[in-house]
């Protein structure tokens, strides 16, 4: 008689387990770098909110922000690790897992972000999402921080104000490029690092969004600041792709359509930040804001032009085409 016992005990044990383990709660780390009141700072937190809303007992979001965790020298490396599940590193983090991606580093090749939205909404753009599964990384959607514009200390009007100035970048080929294409030199930091050597005249100038400008203070320690928009600076929302494809097809189902919601709702917001954030440098007095005319806006556009005939070949022209014919409504 005890074999019997003992097997529906057993069976019994085995049922709780399972039961327990199908209604397991699943904590997804969401990591980024830069402040809340940012279009991804707030994308963020809308996620964690609406997944938790949707998805009671099965989902739990933790946030966390401006570096906590991770800054963005480490948090792919988190990622692929399993450390994090989720983060949304610029678009220029990512030119080591895909060559396709340093598209949105070249300079002066979107006419706006209306262009860049149909860029990304397309069949080409879409695909770049999923170009680094095979690497571990699955992309679930862009989000926008605005267009950026060059800060100095020093008035920028001409290509040639640039040279031999100091310029803080991200750790991409383009960017690099980009400077050295007017004679500027261009650092490589982390972003953590930006204020205090903008500062110290650990480096001269910068490239920013209004965003970015404001919500770090970059506009305290920069004199001038030039309204290029020769640039963008957007982000992947990125998962660790064993994780997200090993979600239950129910929880993953709701997830995306939450990511889409959110990428829906930071984009329309990254416009409203990028507009009351230049307002609110412009006010402070403590910076200049200069506009480029027709002809100095070209000359810009004519020096940093070799940047993207160099890069084309290695991005794919058939990207930079679909790119190009964005700028088309």
């Amino acid at each position: 008689m005890r074999k019997p016992i003992i097997k529906t005990l057993l069976a019994g044990a085995t049922l709780a387990l399972l039961s327990g383990m199908a209604h397991a709660e699943t904590v997804i780390k969401f990591s980024h770098v830069v402040a809340e009141n940012t279009p991804k700072g707030q994308g963020a937190l809308l996620f964690k909110k609406l997944a938790e809303e949707r998805l009671p007992g099965k989902v739990k979001v933790e946030v966390y922000s401006n570096s906590q965790l991770f800054g963005d020298g480490k948090e792919m490396e988190a990622l692929l690790l399993g450390d994090v599940q989720l983060i949304a590193p610029s678009l220029s983090k990512f030119d080591r897992y895909t060559n396709q991606i340093q598209v949105f580093d070249l300079p002066f090749l979107f006419k706006d972000i209306t262009a860049i939205h149909r860029f990304q909404q397309s069949a080409t753009g879409q695909s770049i999402l999923k170009s680094m599964t095979k690497k571990g990384l699955i992309g679930l959607g862009y989000w926008d921080n605005g267009m950026k514009q060059f800060s100095a200390k020093k008035p920028l009007r001409m290509p040639e104000d640039a040279k031999g100035l100091k310029f803080r970048i991200q750790a991409s080929d383009i960017l690099e490029a980009q400077f050295k294409a007017v004679g500027a030199v261009p650092q490589k930091l982390a972003f953590s690092e930006v204020y205090s050597a903008l500062e110290t005249g650990v480096v001269d100038g910068a490239e920013n969004p209004w965003s970015n400008a404001y919500s770090q203070k970059f506009f305290e320690v920069q004199p001038y600041f030039t309204e290029s928009n020769h640039g963008y600076l957007g982000y992947m929302v990125v998962a660790n792709a064993k994780f997200w494809e090993d979600l239950p097809a129910d929880v993953r189902s709701v997830l995306e359509k939450t990511l889409a919601e959110v990428t829906a709702q930071v984009n329309t917001q990254a416009t409203a930040f990028s507009d009351g954030d230049r307002k609110k440098i412009k006010e402070s007095g403590k910076t200049e804001i200069l506009q480029l005319t027709p002809e100095q806006r070209t000359a810009w556009q004519t020096a940093m032009k070799p940047v993207i005939e160099q890069f084309t070949p290695k991005i794919g022209k058939e990207i930079v085409d679909a790119a190009l014919a964005a700028n088309k409504p």
